[in-house]
């Protein structure tokens, strides 16, 4: 699986305005300049985020985005799920398509059904919330074993 430019980046804007939370609405422009993004590429990015309830905005010289929710009642998987369709690792795990014919007798099948659970699972436990209050200094990204 590979997260393509436009999930990583939804994830930093959705970041951003978790960081940013005044209840006011920011700036595309503002965004745009802190996290080094065309703004060109962040309105197509918004447009799909607010397509699905995840942003408010408002237009004009006072406008800009704000997030609809708590950062805490946002999750990682599904705003990758958003921007990225399906996170299945193969297709016969993805609900949109059609079952594998194949799938009774696979002996892989089990394999991808337990990495794909696992990548949702993980996902799924990870909050905006978490992101933006979790520390980035070196030291902690220091494991013992």
């Amino acid at each position: 699986m590979k997260i393509s430019t436009r999930g990583r980046y939804a994830l930093r804007f959705m970041i951003d305005l978790a960081q940013h939370n005044t209840g006011e609405f920011t700036a595309l422009k503002d965004v745009s300049q802190r996290q080094d993004i065309s703004i060109k590429y962040l309105e197509q990015i918004t447009s799909l985020l607010s397509k699905f309830g995840l942003l408010q905005s408002v237009r004009g010289p006072q406008g800009g985005y704000k997030l609809s929710k708590l950062p805490s009642e946002y999750r990682v998987g599904d705003i990758l799920r958003i921007t990225e369709g399906s996170l299945a690792p193969i297709p016969c795990l993805d609900a949109s398509e059609t079952p594998c014919p194949k799938q009774p007798y696979c002996h892989t099948y089990s394999l991808w059904q337990g990495l794909d659970k696992v990548i949702s699972d993980y996902l799924n436990g990870i909050t905006l919330e978490d992101l933006v209050n979790k520390n980035t200094t070196p030291e902690s990204y220091m494991y013992n074993i």
